[in-house]
Protein backbone atom coordinates (compact mmCIF):
# COMPACT_ATOMS: atom_id res chain seq x y z
CA UNK A 1 0.00 0.00 0.00
CA UNK A 2 1.63 3.13 -0.60
CA UNK A 3 1.94 5.95 1.84
CA UNK A 4 -0.12 9.33 1.51
CA UNK A 5 0.10 12.92 0.71
CA UNK A 6 -2.93 14.58 2.80
CA UNK A 7 -3.85 17.89 1.52
CA UNK A 8 -5.19 20.34 3.25
CA UNK A 9 -6.40 23.46 2.57
CA UNK A 10 -8.41 26.98 4.45
CA UNK A 11 -7.85 29.19 6.94
CA UNK A 12 -5.73 28.58 10.09
CA UNK A 13 -8.67 27.33 12.31
CA UNK A 14 -8.85 24.59 9.65
CA UNK A 15 -5.10 23.71 10.05
CA UNK A 16 -5.43 23.57 13.64
CA UNK A 17 -8.04 21.46 13.84
CA UNK A 18 -6.84 18.70 12.03
CA UNK A 19 -4.07 18.51 14.63
CA UNK A 20 -5.98 15.70 16.75
CA UNK A 21 -6.75 13.72 13.47
CA UNK A 22 -3.31 13.33 12.12
CA UNK A 23 -1.60 12.65 15.79
CA UNK A 24 -4.09 9.68 15.97
CA UNK A 25 -2.86 8.88 12.14
CA UNK A 26 0.22 9.14 13.12
CA UNK A 27 0.54 6.41 15.90
CA UNK A 28 -0.05 3.59 13.18
CA UNK A 29 1.44 5.59 10.01
CA UNK A 30 5.08 6.54 10.52
CA UNK A 31 5.43 7.41 6.75
CA UNK A 32 2.86 10.57 5.26
CA UNK A 33 2.98 13.80 4.53
CA UNK A 34 0.90 17.04 4.54
CA UNK A 35 1.21 19.38 1.88
CA UNK A 36 -0.49 22.70 3.37
CA UNK A 37 -2.37 25.12 0.86
CA UNK A 38 -3.00 27.77 3.46
CA UNK A 39 0.65 27.47 5.30
CA UNK A 40 2.15 25.02 7.77
CA UNK A 41 1.88 27.97 11.05
CA UNK A 42 0.72 25.59 13.32
CA UNK A 43 2.10 22.46 12.41
CA UNK A 44 5.30 23.75 13.51
CA UNK A 45 7.20 23.02 16.41
CA UNK A 46 4.73 19.66 17.25
CA UNK A 47 6.68 16.78 18.05
CA UNK A 48 4.98 14.54 15.19
CA UNK A 49 3.72 16.54 12.55
CA UNK A 50 6.40 19.42 12.22
CA UNK A 51 8.99 17.18 9.60
CA UNK A 52 6.23 16.21 8.30
CA UNK A 53 4.62 19.07 7.03
CA UNK A 54 4.91 21.29 3.56
CA UNK A 55 4.58 24.46 2.24
CA UNK A 56 2.52 23.72 -1.01
CA UNK A 57 5.26 25.76 -2.60
CA UNK A 58 7.72 23.98 -1.43
CA UNK A 59 10.90 23.09 -4.27
CA UNK A 60 10.81 19.90 -5.87
CA UNK A 61 7.54 18.69 -3.68
CA UNK A 62 6.39 17.05 -6.23
CA UNK A 63 9.81 14.69 -7.33
CA UNK A 64 10.18 14.20 -3.80
CA UNK A 65 7.40 13.87 -2.14
CA UNK A 66 4.27 13.48 -3.38
CA UNK A 67 4.94 11.23 -7.13
CA UNK A 68 5.61 8.06 -4.98
CA UNK A 69 2.47 8.44 -3.15
CA UNK A 70 -1.50 8.56 -2.93
CA UNK A 71 -2.88 12.35 -2.63
CA UNK A 72 -5.82 12.84 -0.12
CA UNK A 73 -7.85 15.74 0.20
CA UNK A 74 -10.06 15.47 2.87
CA UNK A 75 -12.66 17.61 2.97
CA UNK A 76 -14.84 18.13 6.39
CA UNK A 77 -17.42 19.86 5.24
CA UNK A 78 -18.59 17.04 3.06
CA UNK A 79 -18.73 14.97 6.21
CA UNK A 80 -22.19 13.58 7.08
CA UNK A 81 -22.17 13.81 10.26
CA UNK A 82 -20.50 17.57 10.08
CA UNK A 83 -23.15 18.81 7.95
CA UNK A 84 -25.66 17.48 9.94
CA UNK A 85 -24.47 18.74 13.32
CA UNK A 86 -22.93 16.07 14.98
CA UNK A 87 -19.58 16.74 15.27
CA UNK A 88 -16.88 19.40 15.15
CA UNK A 89 -14.55 20.48 12.94
CA UNK A 90 -11.79 18.58 14.85
CA UNK A 91 -13.83 15.10 14.75
CA UNK A 92 -14.60 15.71 11.08
CA UNK A 93 -11.18 15.82 9.96
CA UNK A 94 -10.76 12.70 12.00
CA UNK A 95 -13.00 10.58 10.00
CA UNK A 96 -11.74 11.49 7.07
CA UNK A 97 -8.47 11.06 7.75
CA UNK A 98 -8.53 7.75 10.01
CA UNK A 99 -11.53 6.32 7.96
CA UNK A 100 -14.07 6.23 10.83
CA UNK A 101 -17.89 5.53 10.62
CA UNK A 102 -18.58 7.68 13.37
CA UNK A 103 -17.22 10.50 15.93
CA UNK A 104 -14.97 9.95 18.56
CA UNK A 105 -13.88 12.12 21.83
CA UNK A 106 -10.43 13.84 20.70
CA UNK A 107 -7.97 15.70 23.09
CA UNK A 108 -7.38 19.09 22.37
CA UNK A 109 -5.18 20.90 19.57
CA UNK A 110 -1.57 21.38 20.32
CA UNK A 111 0.30 24.15 19.34
CA UNK A 112 3.77 24.50 20.33
CA UNK A 113 5.28 27.88 21.04
CA UNK A 114 8.58 28.43 21.65
CA UNK A 115 10.20 30.51 24.50
CA UNK A 116 11.17 33.70 21.94
CA UNK A 117 7.73 33.61 20.43
CA UNK A 118 5.79 34.21 23.99
CA UNK A 119 8.27 36.20 25.17
CA UNK A 120 7.28 38.61 21.87
CA UNK A 121 3.80 37.97 22.77
CA UNK A 122 4.92 38.99 26.56
CA UNK A 123 6.15 42.04 24.92
CA UNK A 124 3.18 43.01 23.29
CA UNK A 125 0.83 42.33 26.11
CA UNK A 126 2.94 44.34 28.48
CA UNK A 127 3.08 47.71 26.52
CA UNK A 128 -0.17 47.48 26.18
CA UNK A 129 -0.84 46.82 29.73
CA UNK A 130 1.72 49.57 30.63
CA UNK A 131 -0.12 52.35 28.34
CA UNK A 132 -3.53 51.69 29.23
CA UNK A 133 -2.52 51.54 33.17
CA UNK A 134 -4.79 48.28 32.85
CA UNK A 135 -3.70 45.02 34.33
CA UNK A 136 -6.20 42.97 32.77
CA UNK A 137 -6.22 41.83 28.93
CA UNK A 138 -8.68 40.74 26.20
CA UNK A 139 -7.75 39.93 22.88
CA UNK A 140 -11.25 40.76 20.46
CA UNK A 141 -11.20 39.64 16.77
CA UNK A 142 -14.51 40.75 15.62
CA UNK A 143 -13.90 39.34 12.22
CA UNK A 144 -13.40 36.08 10.00
CA UNK A 145 -11.17 35.81 7.21
CA UNK A 146 -14.45 36.63 4.81
CA UNK A 147 -14.86 40.26 6.14
CA UNK A 148 -14.15 42.80 3.39
CA UNK A 149 -14.33 46.17 2.67
CA UNK A 150 -16.62 48.00 0.81
CA UNK A 151 -16.02 51.77 0.41
CA UNK A 152 -16.31 52.77 4.25
CA UNK A 153 -18.08 50.06 5.01
CA UNK A 154 -16.65 46.56 6.78
CA UNK A 155 -19.38 43.44 5.51
CA UNK A 156 -19.03 39.65 5.86
CA UNK A 157 -21.45 37.55 2.79
CA UNK A 158 -21.18 34.81 5.30
CA UNK A 159 -22.63 36.28 8.16
CA UNK A 160 -19.63 34.86 10.43
CA UNK A 161 -18.08 38.17 11.69
CA UNK A 162 -19.29 40.28 14.27
CA UNK A 163 -21.51 43.83 13.17
CA UNK A 164 -19.26 46.72 13.44
CA UNK A 165 -21.66 48.45 15.31
CA UNK A 166 -22.14 45.95 18.08
CA UNK A 167 -18.80 44.92 18.16
CA UNK A 168 -17.88 48.78 18.85
CA UNK A 169 -20.26 48.71 21.52
CA UNK A 170 -18.98 45.63 22.96
CA UNK A 171 -15.09 46.96 23.08
CA UNK A 172 -16.67 50.51 24.33
CA UNK A 173 -18.04 49.12 27.99
CA UNK A 174 -15.10 46.69 28.04
CA UNK A 175 -12.16 49.15 27.58
CA UNK A 176 -13.34 51.07 30.47
CA UNK A 177 -12.02 48.41 32.51
CA UNK A 178 -10.04 46.56 30.59
CA UNK A 179 -6.88 46.59 28.04
CA UNK A 180 -8.26 45.87 25.00
CA UNK A 181 -6.10 44.34 21.66
CA UNK A 182 -8.11 44.49 18.79
CA UNK A 183 -7.15 41.64 16.18
CA UNK A 184 -8.02 42.66 12.64
CA UNK A 185 -6.18 43.91 10.19
CA UNK A 186 -9.17 46.15 9.55
CA UNK A 187 -9.20 49.32 11.23
CA UNK A 188 -12.07 50.78 12.17
CA UNK A 189 -13.03 53.70 14.80
CA UNK A 190 -14.86 52.49 17.98
CA UNK A 191 -16.19 56.07 18.85
CA UNK A 192 -16.18 59.61 17.50
CA UNK A 193 -12.65 61.73 17.83
CA UNK A 194 -10.93 58.27 19.24
CA UNK A 195 -7.56 59.38 19.94
CA UNK A 196 -9.00 61.70 22.28
CA UNK A 197 -10.53 59.16 24.38
CA UNK A 198 -9.78 58.54 27.69
CA UNK A 199 -9.70 54.33 26.71
CA UNK A 200 -7.29 53.86 24.50
CA UNK A 201 -7.37 50.14 22.30
CA UNK A 202 -4.84 48.35 21.04
CA UNK A 203 -4.44 47.61 17.48
CA UNK A 204 -0.69 46.00 16.91
CA UNK A 205 -0.43 44.64 13.19
CA UNK A 206 0.84 41.37 14.09
CA UNK A 207 1.46 39.57 10.42
CA UNK A 208 2.51 36.37 11.80
CA UNK A 209 0.01 34.52 13.33
CA UNK A 210 2.21 32.48 15.56
CA UNK A 211 2.54 35.99 17.19
CA UNK A 212 -1.00 36.43 17.63
CA UNK A 213 -1.37 32.88 19.50
CA UNK A 214 1.47 33.96 21.52
CA UNK A 215 -0.37 37.48 22.38
CA UNK A 216 -3.59 35.40 23.21
CA UNK A 217 -1.97 32.95 25.19
CA UNK A 218 -0.35 35.77 28.07
CA UNK A 219 -3.83 37.48 27.60
CA UNK A 220 -6.56 36.84 30.16
CA UNK A 221 -9.19 35.98 27.70
CA UNK A 222 -10.62 35.82 24.27
CA UNK A 223 -13.41 37.23 22.58
CA UNK A 224 -13.99 36.63 19.10
CA UNK A 225 -16.42 35.00 16.59
CA UNK A 226 -15.98 32.15 14.33
CA UNK A 227 -12.43 32.29 13.06
CA UNK A 228 -8.73 31.11 14.08
CA UNK A 229 -8.62 32.82 17.38
CA UNK A 230 -10.85 30.69 19.14
CA UNK A 231 -8.84 27.73 18.06
CA UNK A 232 -5.78 29.23 19.49
CA UNK A 233 -7.24 29.78 22.95
CA UNK A 234 -8.44 26.08 22.86
CA UNK A 235 -5.06 24.35 22.26
CA UNK A 236 -4.00 27.20 24.67
CA UNK A 237 -6.22 26.29 27.68
CA UNK A 238 -7.37 29.70 27.60
CA UNK A 239 -11.07 30.96 28.19
CA UNK A 240 -12.96 32.33 25.45
CA UNK A 241 -15.98 34.02 24.55
CA UNK A 242 -17.49 32.96 21.15
CA UNK A 243 -20.35 34.51 19.46
CA UNK A 244 -21.66 32.53 16.65
CA UNK A 245 -24.45 33.49 13.79
CA UNK A 246 -24.69 31.95 10.59
CA UNK A 247 -23.04 28.67 11.48
CA UNK A 248 -23.54 26.07 14.33
CA UNK A 249 -21.68 25.83 17.64
CA UNK A 250 -21.51 22.07 17.03
CA UNK A 251 -19.76 22.35 13.82
CA UNK A 252 -17.68 25.37 14.98
CA UNK A 253 -16.18 25.47 18.56
CA UNK A 254 -16.13 23.95 21.65
CA UNK A 255 -19.95 23.97 23.34
CA UNK A 256 -19.88 22.92 26.63
CA UNK A 257 -16.71 23.57 27.48
CA UNK A 258 -15.74 24.68 30.71
CA UNK A 259 -13.65 27.46 29.27
CA UNK A 260 -15.86 28.72 26.62
CA UNK A 261 -19.04 30.82 26.75
CA UNK A 262 -20.97 30.27 23.61
CA UNK A 263 -23.38 33.48 22.53
CA UNK A 264 -25.43 31.65 19.43
CA UNK A 265 -27.15 34.58 17.86
CA UNK A 266 -28.31 33.03 15.03
CA UNK A 267 -29.84 30.45 16.74
CA UNK A 268 -33.34 29.75 15.04
CA UNK A 269 -32.72 32.78 12.62
CA UNK A 270 -29.94 30.34 10.01
CA UNK A 271 -30.27 27.64 7.92
CA UNK A 272 -27.12 25.50 7.67
CA UNK A 273 -24.96 27.32 4.54
CA UNK A 274 -23.19 24.47 2.60
CA UNK A 275 -20.16 25.21 2.54
CA UNK A 276 -17.81 23.56 -0.11
CA UNK A 277 -20.78 21.65 -1.09
CA UNK A 278 -22.56 23.50 -3.21
CA UNK A 279 -23.03 27.59 -3.14
CA UNK A 280 -26.83 28.40 -2.81
CA UNK A 281 -27.45 32.19 -2.58
CA UNK A 282 -30.77 31.40 -0.85
CA UNK A 283 -29.64 30.66 1.95
CA UNK A 284 -26.82 33.55 2.36
CA UNK A 285 -30.06 35.56 1.82
CA UNK A 286 -31.53 33.68 4.65
CA UNK A 287 -28.66 33.99 6.90
CA UNK A 288 -27.96 37.41 5.77
CA UNK A 289 -29.05 38.92 9.84
CA UNK A 290 -27.61 36.05 11.85
CA UNK A 291 -25.38 37.98 13.36
CA UNK A 292 -27.05 41.07 14.00
CA UNK A 293 -26.60 42.21 17.53
CA UNK A 294 -29.44 43.18 19.93
CA UNK A 295 -28.77 45.15 22.99
CA UNK A 296 -29.67 42.03 25.14
CA UNK A 297 -27.18 40.28 23.33
CA UNK A 298 -24.46 42.68 23.65
CA UNK A 299 -24.81 42.85 27.13
CA UNK A 300 -24.84 39.43 27.66
CA UNK A 301 -21.17 39.46 25.36
CA UNK A 302 -19.83 42.36 28.23
CA UNK A 303 -21.45 39.93 30.54
CA UNK A 304 -19.41 36.90 29.63
CA UNK A 305 -16.06 38.91 29.25
CA UNK A 306 -16.28 40.48 32.72
CA UNK A 307 -16.98 37.13 34.35
CA UNK A 308 -14.25 35.58 33.12
CA UNK A 309 -11.59 38.40 33.50
CA UNK A 310 -12.94 39.43 37.07
CA UNK A 311 -12.31 42.44 39.08
CA UNK A 312 -10.27 44.72 36.61
CA UNK A 313 -7.25 46.05 38.67
CA UNK A 314 -4.60 49.22 37.59
CA UNK A 315 -1.43 48.11 36.01
CA UNK A 316 1.45 48.73 38.67
CA UNK A 317 4.34 47.78 36.75
CA UNK A 318 7.01 49.52 35.11
CA UNK A 319 7.55 47.83 31.50
CA UNK A 320 9.43 50.03 28.71
CA UNK A 321 9.48 48.35 25.35
CA UNK A 322 12.47 47.26 24.32
CA UNK A 323 15.07 49.63 22.37
CA UNK A 324 12.53 51.91 22.89
CA UNK A 325 13.24 53.47 26.39
CA UNK A 326 11.64 57.04 26.25
CA UNK A 327 9.30 56.24 23.83
CA UNK A 328 5.40 55.68 24.00
CA UNK A 329 2.92 54.11 22.38
CA UNK A 330 0.06 56.55 23.68
CA UNK A 331 -1.42 58.72 20.93
CA UNK A 332 0.04 61.54 22.58
CA UNK A 333 3.61 60.44 22.02
CA UNK A 334 4.45 57.92 19.03
CA UNK A 335 7.68 57.03 17.58
CA UNK A 336 7.46 58.00 13.78
CA UNK A 337 6.59 55.17 10.95
CA UNK A 338 9.40 53.27 10.24
CA UNK A 339 10.96 52.83 13.96
CA UNK A 340 10.63 49.38 14.65
CA UNK A 341 10.69 47.15 17.68
CA UNK A 342 13.04 44.48 17.47
CA UNK A 343 10.82 41.35 16.81
CA UNK A 344 12.50 37.89 18.95
CA UNK A 345 11.08 35.76 16.01
CA UNK A 346 12.44 34.92 13.76
CA UNK A 347 9.54 35.40 11.42
CA UNK A 348 9.25 39.26 12.30
CA UNK A 349 11.98 41.13 11.39
CA UNK A 350 11.73 44.89 12.57
CA UNK A 351 8.00 45.10 12.87
CA UNK A 352 7.19 49.18 12.48
CA UNK A 353 4.66 49.44 14.90
CA UNK A 354 3.57 53.33 15.11
CA UNK A 355 1.95 53.16 18.72
CA UNK A 356 0.42 49.99 19.28
CA UNK A 357 -2.36 51.93 21.25
CA UNK A 358 -3.27 53.64 18.15
CA UNK A 359 -1.90 51.67 15.30
CA UNK A 360 -2.73 53.51 12.19
CA UNK A 361 -0.24 52.02 9.83
CA UNK A 362 -0.62 49.73 6.90
CA UNK A 363 1.70 46.70 6.59
CA UNK A 364 4.65 47.49 4.05
CA UNK A 365 6.58 45.45 1.17
CA UNK A 366 9.00 44.92 3.87
CA UNK A 367 6.84 43.64 6.41
CA UNK A 368 6.38 39.69 5.67
CA UNK A 369 2.30 38.51 5.28
CA UNK A 370 0.62 35.94 7.38
CA UNK A 371 1.45 32.93 5.46
CA UNK A 372 -1.39 31.86 3.13
CA UNK A 373 -3.32 34.44 4.17
CA UNK A 374 -4.78 36.74 1.51
CA UNK A 375 -3.45 40.81 0.85
CA UNK A 376 -6.07 43.66 1.49
CA UNK A 377 -6.79 44.82 -1.74
CA UNK A 378 -6.82 48.40 -0.48
CA UNK A 379 -5.04 50.85 1.35
CA UNK A 380 -6.09 51.64 5.01
CA UNK A 381 -6.54 54.69 6.16
CA UNK A 382 -3.70 56.84 8.07
CA UNK A 383 -6.79 58.17 10.61
CA UNK A 384 -9.66 56.28 11.55
CA UNK A 385 -13.12 58.55 10.17
CA UNK A 386 -15.85 59.09 12.52
CA UNK A 387 -18.53 56.22 12.71
CA UNK A 388 -21.74 57.39 10.87
CA UNK A 389 -23.86 56.62 13.21
CA UNK A 390 -24.60 53.84 16.21
CA UNK A 391 -27.97 52.20 14.62
CA UNK A 392 -26.40 49.30 13.00
CA UNK A 393 -25.56 48.45 9.62
CA UNK A 394 -29.29 48.82 7.93
CA UNK A 395 -29.33 52.42 9.22
CA UNK A 396 -26.10 53.26 7.91
CA UNK A 397 -27.25 52.37 4.32
CA UNK A 398 -30.11 54.16 4.84
CA UNK A 399 -28.55 57.51 5.93
CA UNK A 400 -26.00 57.28 2.76
CA UNK A 401 -28.99 56.67 0.27
CA UNK A 402 -30.31 60.12 0.36
CA UNK A 403 -33.55 61.16 -1.60
CA UNK A 404 -34.28 64.78 -2.93
CA UNK A 405 -37.38 65.99 -3.43
CA UNK A 406 -37.71 64.32 -6.75
CA UNK A 407 -37.52 61.49 -5.06
CA UNK A 408 -34.00 60.86 -7.03
CA UNK A 409 -31.82 58.93 -4.97
CA UNK A 410 -27.88 60.35 -4.41
CA UNK A 411 -24.87 57.96 -3.30
CA UNK A 412 -23.05 60.91 -0.60
CA UNK A 413 -19.44 60.68 -1.42
CA UNK A 414 -16.64 60.48 0.78
CA UNK A 415 -14.47 63.89 0.57
CA UNK A 416 -10.90 63.74 -0.38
Amino acid sequence: MRSKAFFVNGGAGRVISSIPAFEKYAETNDDFIIVCEGGTDFYKGHPTLDGKAYDHWHKNLFQEQIKHRDCVSPEPYRNWYYYNQQCNLAQAYDMEINGLDEPRELPKPKIELNKMEVINGFNIVQEIKSVTKKDKVIVVQPFGRSISQMGEFLADPSSRSMPLTGTCDIINQLKKDYAVIIMSEYHFSTEEDEEKSRYPVARPQIPDMRTWAAVIEVADHFLGCDSMGQHMARALDKTATVVVGSTYPENISYPGHKDFDIIDVGDGRREYAPIRITMDERVDRFNDEAMELSKKQVDEVIASCKKRLGKSKAYTGTYVPPQQQGQSCSPQSQPALGQGIASPTSSVPDIPRQGLCNATWSPTSNVPSMTGAPTPSFTMDTKPKKPKNKKGFQSEIKNLLKSDKENAITIEKKSN
